[in-house]
C-alpha cells in the first residue's frame, strides 16, 4: 500500500501479533482448486476464537486459522449487507455498480446482467457452483444467483428480518418471507420453526454439493443468514452456549462450516481447496444481547468506524497458504474476486473492477504488501465517509448513527442510536486501533494527502455529500417499467 511517507507498522494488539511463516510452495497444484466462501451476516470482529471470543465456541473456524492464514486487517467495502455482498462477489466497490444499502421486497433493481460475477469467472474453467443461504442482489427471477452463474440456489433473497413475522417491523412492511430452491419458491412463509432450521439446511447442503461435486471443480459460496437478527437456533442448539442465544448461533453456525470442512475430509478434497471464512459487515451492537462483539475496535454495523469494516478473515489452502500464520496487511472483499481468477487461471472482469490480486499476502510471500494506495468506503446512497490509507485512517464529515454510550436493546428488539454528525477525524490504526485519538489538527500534511485520494475517489466513484458524480459508475439492472 502506498504510504505517503509512513512506513507500516504491526498492529499492537493480541489480535494482531504477527506469526513468522515460510511462504507457501509455489509449486502448480495437480488439479484446480475447489473454493468454499462462508460468509456470515452482521458477524463481528471479536465474535470467533481464533480472534479473541471465550464466551463461546468456533473450533471448525478456527481450524482454519490454525491449518491456514488470518487476517487482521480484512475489511469489506461498506457496512452494510447487499452493498458489501455485491463488493464480495464482483470485485468492485458496489456504490460503482449502482448497488446501496440492503434491498427489501420492494426493490426493483439488482445486479446488472453485465457485471461478471465470481461464479461466472469460475464457470470459464469448467466449475460447478453452488449459492447457499443469503443472496440480497435482488429477489426478481432476473437477479437471483442462477442468472449469474450459479448453477444452484438454497436459500432466502434478503435479510430475515425483511419478514411478515418480525416484532419489530411495523405490520404490513413486509410479506411472507421466501425460501428459494434454485428460482423455485419451496416455502411462501418462512415461520420461526423454519428459521430455526436454516443453518443447519445450509450446511446439510453445502455438504451435499460437496459430495455430488467431488470430481470438482467447484465453488460453494455458503452465505448464512445469521447472526443477523431475529436470532433462532435449532432444537440441538437451543441453550448449548453460556452466552444465550447469540452464543447458541454462532455455535451452529460453526457447526454448518463443519459439515462442509467434513465433507471436504471425506472426499480427500481438503488439500485441494481454499476455503474462506469472513463477514459482511461488523455487529449489530445496538441490538445488545442479540449482538455480537466488535472486540477492540470502535462502533459495529452501519458505521465507518473499524468495528463496522473490519471482519474476521480465516483461509485454508495446505501446501499453498502457511499454517499458523497471520497477516496484518489491509485487504477488502474487493479483492477476493481478482485473487481466485489468478489463481485458476481464469479471465478477469471485462468491465473495470476495483479490487487486486492478493495472493502473495495469503501464500505467505516475503516482503508482500497491500497491493492497494488507498481503500474507498462509502455508506447510503453513494456517500464517500472515510478513506483509508496505509495505517491512516480519515473519516469525512457525515451524519451516522451512533451507538456508543446510548441504551442498548434486549429480548431481539433494538435500542437508540444517537444521531451524531460526525466532523472530519484522523486515526493512525497501527498506533491507535480503537481510534480514540483524532490527529486531524496535529498532521495536517497528511490531511492534505489523503484528500488527494479523496478527490480522485470523488472523480472515479462519485460521492453525494460533495454533489460529485463519478465518471465510473454503472448502473443496476433494473425490472422494465410496467407496461413498458
Amino acid at each position: 500500500m502506498h504510504l505517503i511517507g509512513i512506513s507500516i507498522l504491526s498492529l499492537v494488539s493480541a489480535a494482531t501479533t504477527q506469526v513468522p511463516a515460510k511462504p507457501a510452495s509455489a509449486a502448480t497444484p495437480a488439479r484446480l482448486p475447489n473454493v468454499v466462501i462462508f460468509y456470515a451476516d452482521d458477524l463481528g470482529y471479536g465474535d470467533v476464537g481464533c480472534f479473541g471470543q471465550q464466551r463461546w465456541k468456533t473450533p471448525n473456524i478456527d481450524r482454519l486459522a490454525r491449518e491456514g492464514v488470518r487476517f487482521t486487517d480484512f475489511r469489506v467495502s461498506q457496512p452494510v449487507c447487499s452493498a458489501s455482498r455485491t463488493s464480495l462477489l464482483t470485485g468492485c466497490y458496489a456504490n460503482r455498480l449502482g448497488i446501496h444499502g440492503a434491498l427489501n421486497h420492494s426493490a426493483r433493481h439488482g445486479i446488472n446482467a453485465e457485471e461478471t460475477t465470481l461464479a461466472e469467472v469460475c464457470k470459464q474453467k469448467g466449475y460447478a457452483t453452488a449459492a447457499i443461504g443469503k443472496w440480497h442482489l435482488g429477489h426478481h427471477p432476473m437477479f437471483l444467483p442462477t442468472r449469474h452463474g450459479f448453477d444452484e440456489y438454497l436459500g432466502l433473497p434478503y435479510s430475515n428480518d425483511m419478514w411478515a413475522r418480525s416484532k419489530v417491523a411495523k405490520r404490513g412492511d413486509y410479506p411472507p418471507l421466501p425460501l428459494f430452491d434454485g428460482e423455485k419458491i419451496i416455502d411462501s412463509d418462512v415461520d420461526e420453526r423454519d428459521q430455526a432450521e436454516l443453518t443447519r439446511k445450509y450446511g446439510d447442503r453445502a455438504a451435499d454439493f460437496i459430495d455430488r461435486n467431488k470430481g470438482g471443480p467447484f465453488f460453494l459460496y455458503l452465505a448464512f443468514t445469521m447472526p443477523h437478527v431475529p436470532l433462532f437456533a435449532s432444537s440441538s442448539f437451543q441453550g448449548r452456549s453460556p452466552a444465550g442465544v447469540y452464543g447458541d448461533v454462532i455455535e451452529e453456525l460453526d457447526d454448518a462450516v463443519g459439515k462442509a470442512l467434513a465433507a471436504l475430509d471425506r472426499n480427500g478434497l481438503a488439500n485441494d481447496t481454499l476455503a474462506i471464512f469472513t463477514s459482511d459487515n461488523g455487529p449489530w451492537l445496538t441490538y445488545g444481547p442479540h449482538a455480537g462483539t466488535a472486540g477492540p475496535l470502535r462502533e459495529g454495523k452501519g458505521t465507518v468506524y473499524e468495528g463496522g469494516l473490519r471482519t474476521p478473515f480465516a483461509a485454508r489452502y495446505p501446501g499453498r497458504i502457511p499454517a499458523g500464520s497471520v497477516c496484518g496487511e489491509t485487504a477488502m472483499t474487493i479483492d477476493i474476486l481478482p485473487t481466485i481468477a489468478r489463481l485458476i487461471g481464469a479471465e478477469p472482469p471485462k468491465r473495470k473492477i476495483d479490487g487486486l490480486d492478493i495472493w502473495p499476502l495469503l501464500s505467505g510471500q516475503p516482503g508482500a504488501k497491500c497491493p492497494h494506495e488507498a481503500f474507498y468506503h462509502y455508506y447510503h446512497q453513494g456517500e464517500l465517509q472515510a478513506i483509508r490509507s496505509g495505517p491512516w485512517k480519515l473519516i469525512l464529515p457525515h451524519k451516522a448513527k451512533l451507538i456508543e454510550g446510548t441504551p442498548l436493546g434486549k429480548d431481539g428488539f433494538p435500542g437508540k442510536p444517537r444521531d451524531t454528525y460526525v466532523k472530519l477525524q484522523l486515526y493512525n490504526l497501527d498506533l491507535d486501533l480503537g481510534e480514540r485519538t483524532d490527529l486531524v489538527d496535529q498532521r495536517p500534511k497528511i490531511v492534505t494527502q489523503l484528500m488527494t485520494h479523496v478527490e480522485a475517489a470523488r472523480a472515479e466513484l462519485g460521492d453525494a455529500l460533495a454533489g460529485r458524480k463519478g465518471s465510473g459508475t454503472r448502473p443496476p439492472g433494473r425490472l422494465p417499467n410496467p407496461g413498458s
